[in-house]
């Protein structure tokens, strides 16, 4: 089992945009989901349109029936026009389908459509 407290290594890069969404899991298929988002599993046409749409890093997190994303872009990233162009890419539709069936509220829904960007509240930057 990993030790969640060793954290994870990133490293050094310029500046970017960071978002943090999350969204409800279907607690019964918590396994499921975090095995298809494995990289040996995920379809490989997933994380290239993630690339492609101009997303630079993508994570999600799993706490209970919680997922949380950290996505960060170049600065000069329109979050509305990638999300336009990513809905269109190779499997992503086909993509959205399948994992809703692991996400409370996801069924026929697109990706920005299900996840709930999260407001900032502290960042020790500016404390």
């Amino acid at each position: 089992m990993e030790n969640l407290k060793n954290g994870y290594v990133e490293p050094a890069k310029p500046a970017v945009k960071r978002y943090c969404q999350y969204l409800q899991l279907n607690p019964d298929t918590l396994a499921d989901y975090e095995y298809w988002h494995s990289p040996q599993h995920i379809w490989k046409e997933i994380p290239e349109g993630i690339r492609r749409a101009g997303i630079l890093q993508m994570e999600i997190y799993t706490i209970e029936n919680k997922a949380f994303m950290i996505v960060e872009t170049p600065l000069d990233f329109d979050w509305d026009t990638a999300f336009g162009r990513l809905a269109t890419y190779e499997r992503q539709a086909e993509w959205e389908a399948f994992v809703a069936r692991f996400q409370t509220g996801g069924a026929g829904k697109r990706s920005e459509e299900k996840w709930q960007l999260m407001k900032q509240i502290f960042t020790l930057n500016k404390a």
